[in-house]
């Protein structure tokens, strides 16, 4: 990001964005704030305020507990509900290892924090838990799936 500027950085920022959602090189879900900030060396408050920016023209819209996405694409269901579908997914079993948290921020593109909350959720619920060894299995699969163990 060039140094300061008469425009402000994050009128920079908004409009690398913009340009990248035109190009189509973001073509559905935006990049986290954490990676925005990396990518563009600014602070938290300047990728706030080019996002809201963007938002405001109806270029992107926020999604709660899922992140920004171009206005019209991607699965805008919560964070919880996207990771319960991993245990949907045909062949997973009762005591299968249910990935990590590293795992599911990579897969997802969510904060590990995002990540932890929906895995509160899914503990709380039933539908994993603390493993014999480190990390979480699955203890239940969601209603509609077969059955239903606790």
């Amino acid at each position: 990001m060039p140094q300061a500027s008469p425009r402000g950085t994050y009128l920079q920022v908004s409009e690398s964005l913009r340009q990248k959602i035109k190009t189509g090189e973001i073509a559905e879900e935006l990049p986290s704030q954490a990676q925005l900030i990396s990518t563009y060396a600014v602070s938290r408050s300047t990728v706030e305020r080019a996002l809201s920016a963007l938002k405001s023209e109806g270029v992107i819209e926020s999604v709660q507990g899922a992140g920004w996405y171009v206005m019209g694409t991607g699965d805008r269901r919560p964070l919880v509900e996207r990771v319960t579908d991993l245990l949907r997914a045909g062949g997973v079993k009762v005591g299968d290892r249910f990935p990590t948290e590293k795992e599911l921020c990579d897969l997802f593109s969510a904060s590990r924090t995002a990540v932890r909350s929906a895995l509160a959720q899914m503990e709380g619920q039933g539908l994993i838990g603390k493993g014999e060894t480190r990390g979480r299995e699955v203890r239940s699969l969601p209603i509609g799936q077969g059955e239903r163990t606790a």
